[in-house]
């Protein structure tokens, strides 16, 4: 490109401004230029495009950024924005003028206070205009520029619906009913009908007051929760929307949100959830008021419900629901250990059967039905304890009857009446029950009277052959009780403290045994006649029993005494016939026969001949010297002193027989009484007196003779008396001696060396020394030490010391 082209170039570039400026009409070089605008305003701002926000009809100071500035005089703004930059605006619509001032020296800067309005229809910036104050001839566009162009927007003032201080209080009262509504919704539906006619029956007094205010509202449960949830809602939503109308939506959410979770929600369920009954019966009035203000939408609300769901019944427990209620809340409650034992108990009767708690068979107790009721068997049952005593026939599963204790009140054991004689009296029903039957059936059938025992048994199906009724066991009305109560009722006859596992009670055992002393089991009944027969011949026709020696008094109250015996021989073995004497064995005691027969065998030749009533026998046993029974003689060992009776015959009985047996030391004893008596102006009562006490040490000595040193032997023969002395020492030896022996009224024989062995005869009388201590306590009578002696006693019944 040659020089000529350059020079065109450069030419046009410097010719170009000089056509704008033609263009523009009277615009020259050195005219003001607004590059940017901003605003000295704290809430004004700019958008993403550098556009300037300015509140309308508002005055604004406004700063302009541009060159040449000192020769601008006014400004205006227009809407126009289609224009270049020096173009005339004289042909737009215009703003009023504003006059610039504070321009800087150099012309870059310059202030101006405006005051727009708002945008018209379709108008969205203002564009400045401005007018060179030298040449005032035109106003001139400064262009489309970003920073020049400015946007106003209408300043609306921030007011509140209410004055500050109103809705500042309604918010809290918003808060507090809606927590008021969240507890209430959680406390009183959670409080259901039945509880509440619980808590109204049975609660505290404060709490019967609540339930009371409380119930009629509660009915209306659908009607209730409407009211609650619909009053919860109202009041959250109008609070949300006052704290927004408060501060800006984030703070009023951020407000809204942890007011009413706090507020509105935990503290309010906290407290209800556990006092619930006493804040829903104080505000009852404004839940009323409530409900009356929701009524036309919660109402129908609840009638709709109350179609498709039905009727609240409310909380209803079973058996075992109720049984884990009572065992897991025991801790809180007032109820201790046994009363939980009992309500657990009770609810189980229904679905426990009865062969659960029944006695199995083989551990009952039972009497045979051909059973005599004899001292041993009434002693038997009284050691058992037991008030129902099955009886069986035959086999123990074949119960036919039942025997209530009660019914052995006036049998006498010595009549040895049968037991069946008894049951066909009193026929006591049976009750029998299957194994499956439950508990409260069974209570049901014993609170009937019928029986308080019943026979447990099942159909046995089992086997060939037609099936059969198997007893099991026996289930008591006691039974039924301890598993009521959880535990057993151990009464004072009871030997086990539980059935099933057989655990033994630790109890003094009761010993029956000493009312079945050797006279009282042995002794015979006889009438008052036989009696006075017995007294009328021993007065009269035994010379050891007149009057002189034994006052009639005293022989009377002799009689008295366990002296009766009775034999049943079993005579169909003549050879266990019972021998009264024995030829050669020595014995102490004298007899009379009273009904019966007896063999008496006499000397070498064996004469026999036979004795019935009223003969008599070991006369000489009772013979003894007069010193040995006077008053003065105050020592026990004139019982035991004289040598035994030896008769030369014996005596055998052959029918059964009742016989009177006084003993040689029972005899003294009552001679001694009748010359003390004698002695005390023979006063009756005298007489009584000694007779006891006198009768009381003879009986405590022969006892001590009988077991203590009786040597009873096989054969009555007396041809080896070192073997008798050498068995006899042995047997002295082993511990027999030295024995303490308590005062009692046992067999009332006389002191008798030997006993009579199982043939009624008498045993050796080896020379063996045996100590016997006594101890002798009088009733009524002050221990005296004379009355703890030892004696010695040798083989001739002689006290040594």
């Amino acid at each position: 490109m040659d020089e000529t082209v350059w020079k065109y170039i450069v030419l046009l570039f410097v010719l170009i401004p000089f056509c704008q400026y033609a263009h523009a009409g009277c615009q020259g070089f050195g005219a003001p230029e607004v590059y940017a605008i901003t605003s000295s305003e704290a809430d004004s701002k700019r958008d993403s495009h550098g556009n300037l926000f300015i509140y309308a009809n508002m005055q604004q100071k406004l700063q302009l950024v541009g060159r040449n500035l000192t020769g601008l005089g006014k400004v205006t703004f227009t809407t126009h924005g289609d224009s270049q930059p020096g173009s005339p605006c004289n042909e737009y619509d215009q703003t009023e003028t504003y006059q610039v001032m504070d321009a800087s020296a150099d012309g870059r800067y310059a202030t101006v206070t405006v005051n727009l309005r708002s945008f018209g229809p379709g108008e969205r910036y203002y564009h400045i205009c401005t007018k060179d104050q030298q040449v005032d001839s035109c106003w001139y566009h400064q262009g489309e520029n970003d920073l020049s162009r400015i946007v106003v927007v209408v300043k609306v003032e921030e007011t509140t619906l209410l004055p500050l201080w109103i809705q500042i209080a309604l918010i809290g009262l918003l808060l507090c009913l809606s927590g008021l509504f969240s507890g209430l919704n959680l406390g009183l539906m959670s409080l259901d009908k039945t509880e509440l006619k619980i808590i109204e029956k049975c609660g505290s007094k404060d709490e019967k007051s609540y339930a009371k205010k409380i119930n009629p509202v509660r009915k209306r449960g659908n009607f209730l929760l409407c009211t609650l949830l619909l009053g919860n809602v109202l009041v959250n939503n109008t609070l949300t929307i006052l704290l927004d109308d408060v501060s800006n939506g984030l703070y009023a959410v951020i407000g809204a949100t942890l007011g009413i979770v706090i507020f509105g929600e935990i503290i309010p369920q906290a407290i209800c959830s556990r006092h619930g009954l006493a804040v829903g019966a104080r505000t009852i009035w404004l839940t009323r008021i409530f409900m009356l203000i929701t009524f036309p939408l919660s109402f129908p609300i609840s009638l709709l419900l109350d179609k498709i769901l039905g009727e609240e019944i409310g909380q209803v427990y079973d058996r075992e629901k109720l049984s884990e209620l009572v065992r897991v809340t025991k801790d809180f409650n007032d109820l201790n250990k046994e009363e939980v034992d009992i309500i657990e108990g009770a609810l189980e009767l229904t679905r426990k059967p009865v062969k659960d708690i029944m006695t199995k068979i083989e551990d009952v107790y039972m009497l045979d039905y051909l059973s005599l009721l004899d001292f041993e068997t009434v002693t038997e049952i009284m050691k058992r304890g037991y008030t129902r005593i099955p009886v069986y026939e035959g086999d123990k599963s074949n119960i036919i009857a039942l025997l209530n204790i009660k019914d052995l009140a006036l049998v006498d054991p010595d009549d040895r009446t049968p037991l069946k004689t008894v049951i066909k009296f009193f026929q006591h029903p049976l009750v029998f029950v299957f194994d499956d039957q439950k508990l409260d059936q069974m209570l049901q059938d014993f609170r009937k009277g019928h029986s308080h025992m019943a026979i447990v048994r099942c159909v046995n199906n089992e086997g060939e052959g037609d099936p059969f009724y198997e007893t099991l066991g026996v289930v008591t009305l006691e039974d039924v009780i301890e598993e009521i109560i959880q535990g057993e009722i151990i009464d004072e006859t009871d030997t086990l403290t539980d059935n099933r596992q057989k655990a033994p009670r630790k109890l003094l055992r009761q010993d029956f045994s000493v009312f079945n002393t050797p006279d009282d089991h042995n002794k015979a009944f006889i009438s008052p006649q036989l009696s006075l027969a017995a007294f009328r011949f021993l007065s009269t026709s035994v010379d050891l029993f007149h009057d002189d020696l034994i006052s009639e008094n005293v022989l009377k109250r002799l009689l008295q005494q366990n002296i009766v015996e009775e034999y049943q021989p079993d005579l169909s073995d003549q050879a266990s016939f019972k021998y009264l004497y024995q030829d050669g064995v020595p014995c102490d005691f004298f007899i009379l026969i009273l009904q019966g027969h007896v063999e008496v065998s006499v000397g070498f030749e064996k004469m026999c001949f036979n004795g019935g009533p009223f003969s008599f026998y070991g006369v000489q046993a009772l013979d003894v010297p007069e010193g040995t029974v006077t008053p003065d003689s105050n020592t026990d060992s004139v019982y035991v002193e004289h040598k035994p009776y030896i008769p030369d015959f014996t005596i055998r009985a052959v029918s059964p027989l009742l016989f009177i047996k006084i003993g040689r030391g029972h005899y003294i004893a009552a001679r001694r009484a009748t010359l003390m008596g004698r002695a005390k102006n023979k006063l009756a009562n005298a007489e009584d007196e000694t007779f006891k006490r006198e009768w009381k040490k003879a009986t405590l000595i022969s006892n001590a003779s009988s077991s203590d040193t009786m040597l009873r032997h096989s054969s009555p023969d007396i041809s080896k008396p070192s073997m008798a002395i050498s068995e006899a020492s042995r047997t002295a030896s082993s511990g027999m001696s030295n024995s303490k022996l308590s005062h009692t009224d046992s067999k009332d024989s006389g002191w008798s060396f030997p006993s009579t062995d199982e043939k009624g005869g008498a045993c050796k009388d080896p020379e063996v020394k045996v100590e016997a201590k006594v101890s002798l306590e009088e009733e009524n009578e002050e221990h005296h030490p004379s009355d703890e002696q030892t004696y010695l006693i040798d083989s001739k019944n002689e006290v040594v010391s």
